[in-house]
């Protein structure tokens, strides 16, 4: 009998040992799939905080918390600015192989939920609307059982579609600040053998979790994307403004840029010996971007009359208008000395008049028409250009010397300052006007150096204040050569040069067509003045085509022959 009870006492302990094992083992189980849950969610938490796309991000949430839950489908939706609204951002199901919005590239057309009715109270028959008013998790076992909320949306959907909406989990994105941004809608978790079955509660607490996450992930984000629009906006009402101190620069600091981004890309795409290891990163070409945008910041302090210098003689107004008033007064003297002398010969006993009379028209005819010649010499003159000969300069001294009384003072009929102006050989720049524009880049580099530029923008201040550099080393202002240029800052200096060469709207020139901007460029290149290979690139691989249908006008565009090659982009 004893043997009996020992045996069955033992039988007892063994299935208590045994009991007391599965159970440890259960949790075990539980607890590692806890720990994973927690380890999962750690991992999520810190890829959600990595993101900086936005739609990368959205997308990143949705697919995640399908993950966790195994949720058949999922919508996302973002509050509105005007926090009158929640918007479909992103729509997943599986089963029906839906995927819109985020990175894809199908459009949600589905018209944003209204937050309140026409009577200004809460939307809240629609659970996502509910959600984001009340920041209240619901989960719903079954849709189609449910009262208090309008499925009939969905009831819609599915009748359309053929699915089964079933089990629902919604619950509020809220930021570091408890401010509601979005909702999360996950639908139809599945058993894994096939079946739909209800969210659990550690589904829901997990969804809770993530979502917190999210909320201020996306407030991050966005924060991010705001302050780097704010930036951009910054930069180029900057750009515009100095731009349009001047009517005849308009566009100049656009142009350059897109130029500038349209070489970055293109020589980084290359695979062109050349170009093979040249490979800017995004965070890199928008450096670049900057630096091109930023360039002629430091115009803001050049003097508009110099950078509208239309002629050489303007200052606040064209002194051209003045010389034309002399001319008038030394028009009139000669006219009055005429009359005068005209007079005298008809009164008087000379048999003589008639040859007399006849000699003095013939003074006064040339006396007249000379000072016309001279005074369309001068308007010519100081309209700039290319070049002005010796022959000009020194016929332009003889008329300076012409001899006008004004006020009882007898003087030059061109003061030394005009002579000065007028004397300039190419351009309508004195030589010290020509040092205050050329200090625009010192100023330039002056203001970008005391911006705190964040490390992916350090390169900024570099590129922008080199842009007048050349590879001789005859460049202002600090006379880098090749050896000290990066790639980066020859690109501007030769999107600077040829949109200056091109523009149409220069006081002092007409838009250069393409066969003179090309040849220029190329005795620039001779010259060693820019880089060969970034001007032969831009011309080969058809991007000055693009950019001259785009910007330049129909008389510019011409056939020219460059590197023995012959280019005709009329056709």
């Amino acid at each position: 009998m004893s043997d009996d009870v020992g045996t069955l006492d033992r039988g007892l302990q063994q299935q208590c040992w045994e009991q007391a094992g599965d159970e440890i083992a259960r949790l075990e189980s539980i607890v590692e799939q806890k720990c994973n849950l927690a380890a999962n969610l750690l991992k999520i938490g810190t890829a959600l905080s990595a993101e900086k796309d936005i739609e990368a991000l959205l997308e990143m949430i949705v697919v995640e918390a399908m993950k966790l839950t195994s949720a058949d489908g999922a919508t996302l939706y973002i509050r509105t600015p005007d926090d009158l609204a929640i918007a479909f951002k992103i729509l997943q199901n599986r089963t029906l192989g839906l995927q819109m919005g985020g990175t894809s590239a199908k459009e949600i057309r589905f018209p944003p939920l209204k937050l309140y009715n026409a009577d200004g109270r809460g939307n809240k028959h629609l659970v996502s609307v509910y959600v984001a008013l009340t920041g209240t998790t619901l989960n719903i076992p079954d849709v189609y059982e449910v009262e208090g909320f309008d499925f009939q949306g969905t009831k819609d959907f599915d009748k359309k579609t053929g699915y089964r909406s079933k089990s629902m989990l919604v619950t509020a994105l809220k930021n570091h600040e408890n401010e509601i941004i979005g909702v999360l809608q996950l639908i139809n978790a599945q058993d894994g053998v096939g079946g739909i079955t209800p969210f659990s509660a550690d589904n829901q607490q997990l969804i809770e979790c993530l979502a917190s996450q999210a909320a201020v992930s996306i407030t991050n984000a966005s924060l991010i994307n705001d302050l780097r629009s704010l930036m951009d906006g910054f930069i180029k009402s900057i750009a515009s403004a100095i731009d349009e101190k001047s009517p005849y620069t308009g566009g100049h600091i656009r142009r350059v840029a897109e130029i500038t981004l349209d070489l970055a890309r293109g020589l980084s795409s290359s695979n062109e010996e050349r170009w093979r290891d040249f490979n800017l990163s995004q965070d890199e070409i928008n450096e670049l971007r900057i630096a091109a945008w930023m360039h002629d910041i430091g115009k803001i302090s050049t003097p508009e009359y110099i950078v509208d210098k239309a002629t050489k003689l303007e200052t606040i107004y064209d002194r051209i208008h003045y010389i034309e008033a002399k001319f008038e007064v030394l028009r009139r003297d000669i006219e009055l000395f005429y009359l005068k002398k005209h007079t005298e010969i008809s009164s008087g006993n000379d048999n003589d008049k008639q040859r007399q009379l006849r000699m003095l028209n013939e003074v006064y005819n040339e006396q007249i028409n000379r000072l016309a010649s001279d005074l369309d010499f001068l308007r010519l003159i100081n309209q700039g250009g290319e070049f002005m000969s010796d022959a000009f300069v020194a016929r332009l001294k003889d008329i300076a010397a012409i001899q006008i009384t004004l006020n009882d003072v007898t003087q030059n009929l061109l003061t030394d300052n005009e002579v000065y102006n007028l004397s300039i050989r190419k351009g309508t720049l004195t030589e010290e006007e020509r040092n205050i524009i050329q200090n625009h880049v010192v100023l330039t580099h002056s203001m970008l150096a005391r911006l705190p530029w964040p490390k992916k923008l350090k390169g900024v201040c570099e590129y922008a204040g080199e842009h007048h550099e050349k590879l001789d080393g005859t460049g202002y202002p600090n006379g880098l050569d090749a050896e000290s240029l990066s790639v980066q800052s020859r690109i501007i200096a030769i999107a600077d040069i040829f949109e200056a060469l091109s523009a149409g709207d220069r006081p002092y020139k007409h838009g250069k067509k393409l066969s003179e901007c090309v040849r220029i460029m190329g005795f620039m290149v001779k010259d060693k003045h820019v880089d060969k290979d970034i001007v032969d690139f831009f011309i080969h691989s058809g991007l000055l085509q693009k950019y001259a249908k785009r910007e330049l006008k129909d008389y510019q565009i011409d056939s020219f022959t460059y590197n023995g090659i012959t280019y005709d982009f009329r056709v």
